[in-house]
């Protein structure tokens, strides 16, 4: 039975990834249910306006606690501690993953993209490392579990692009915007610069498809069983990614986001494929 908290922060935050994990297995999607729901809630303490930088350091603080055996009422992170411990998580992975919220409170751009590379692998590719165990995957797979977190959460960046200014952030080589004649990413700067805007945005989009390839070519290491909410929710990013790519200047209009009617229809075109 998945706790009330858990399922209610997983479905308040992401309709992808809640509507497909919907088509695990039980047993898989509790655990699913589990991992979200703490990375989840230390993204909404850096994503809040004002932040929530004090809520941030004692969720940590209680992962501390929890990691080291203690018992700490917080369902979310007693959740997830059990599952890192059962499931068989490197700790170096959760180090990452809030290493990488942390540099949200104070990191606002990145001049490289190796630069960036360092983030992406706390924030999004040991996402793909801790799913990769909840699914018992071979190692084989790891290598396009994190080019399946990254791709994501690449898309993510694109598709968030005026809400993420608004926090102060830009996820893009600063370096690459520059190349393009870019200063910013801002709606004005799309407005003076349409075609150096969309090519830029292409650029990117072009690096997500070479990520997103990369994970698909790791889809044989996972079982039939599990690979429908796996792809469902791949389709979906390759759908927005689509969307955006037809018309960059969208993301300054509105935040593009499959239905949940195109995500569940989705998921049962997998099931009848598999």
């Amino acid at each position: 039975m998945i706790d009330r908290t858990i399922y209610d922060i997983f479905k308040r935050g992401s309709k992808t990834y809640f509507y497909s994990t919907l088509f695990f297995p039980p047993a898989v999607r509790e655990d699913v249910f589990s991992l979200y729901s703490f990375v989840r809630t230390a993204d909404d303490y850096v994503d809040a306006v004002p932040q929530e930088v004090e809520e941030f350091y004692a969720l940590t603080d209680r992962y501390a606690a929890g990691a080291a055996g203690e018992a700490t009422g917080d369902v979310v992170v007693d959740s997830f501690v059990e599952l890192a411990a059962r499931k068989g998580f490197d700790r170096g992975w959760t180090t990452a993953f809030l290493r990488s919220m942390e540099s949200d409170i104070t990191v606002g751009s990145y001049q490289t993209i190796r630069d960036l590379e360092g983030y992406l692998y706390g924030s999004s590719e040991v996402i793909g490392l801790m799913m990769a165990r909840i699914l018992d995957l071979p190692p084989e797979s790891y290598p396009a579990a994190q080019n399946l977190g990254r791709a994501m959460q690449y898309v993510n960046f694109i598709r968030d692009i005026a809400e993420d200014l608004a926090l102060g952030r830009t996820y893009f080589p600063l370096e690459e915007m520059e190349a393009f004649g870019l200063d910013d990413l801002s709606a004005a700067a799309a407005s003076r610069d349409p075609g150096g805007f969309a090519a830029f945005l292409r650029f990117q989009l072009r690096r997500y498809r070479e990520w997103q390839e990369a994970a698909e070519a790791g889809f044989r290491h996972i079982p039939r069983r599990y690979r429908i909410p796996i792809r469902t929710a791949s389709d979906m990013y390759r759908w927005t990614a689509r969307t955006i790519d037809r018309d960059p200047a969208v993301v300054h209009r509105r935040k593009v986001k499959p239905s949940v009617f195109r995500i569940v229809s989705g998921a049962a075109s997998n099931t009848l494929k598999a």
